[in-house]
């Protein structure tokens, strides 16, 4: 499988995580339920660049498909503040089927960065 990132922005750069390592670091961790009105990445712009990016039609249908692929079984990973570091897909899964809720594992401390400062662009993608 194709190497993925969760990005964040932060006074030193773009933050990378490898989404593998993050499954990995939060295997031990006890799920719990997370109502969705907690996510706030719902309301947010969240696949895209920024607030003056724009999404395609191509594009929709892409995540349209993860999402439906998705599979509720594995909890979303949350950062100690509760922020999504994986598994924003399974969130709008459950959205789309009426829960009000999804399973979840929280970092009590989030792990360092993998990449700080690294454009996306120039992140290893194989394995």
């Amino acid at each position: 499988m194709r190497a993925q990132y969760h990005f964040r922005n932060s006074p030193e750069g773009l933050c990378a995580w490898s989404v593998h390592r993050l499954v990995e670091a939060s295997s031990t961790l006890t799920s719990e339920r997370v109502p969705l009105a907690a996510i706030r990445e719902l309301d947010e712009p969240f696949w895209t660049g920024g607030e003056n990016q724009k999404l395609t039609c191509r594009e929709i249908v892409d995540h349209t498909r993860l999402i439906l692929e998705s599979n509720l079984a594995f909890p979303v990973i949350l950062s100690s503040n509760g922020r999504v570091m994986d598994g924003m897909h399974r969130v709008c899964k459950a959205l789309s089927q009426g829960l009000d809720h999804v399973e979840a594992v929280r970092f009590n401390d989030d792990p360092e960065p993998d990449y700080v400062g690294v454009h996306p662009d120039d992140l290893p993608y194989e394995d």
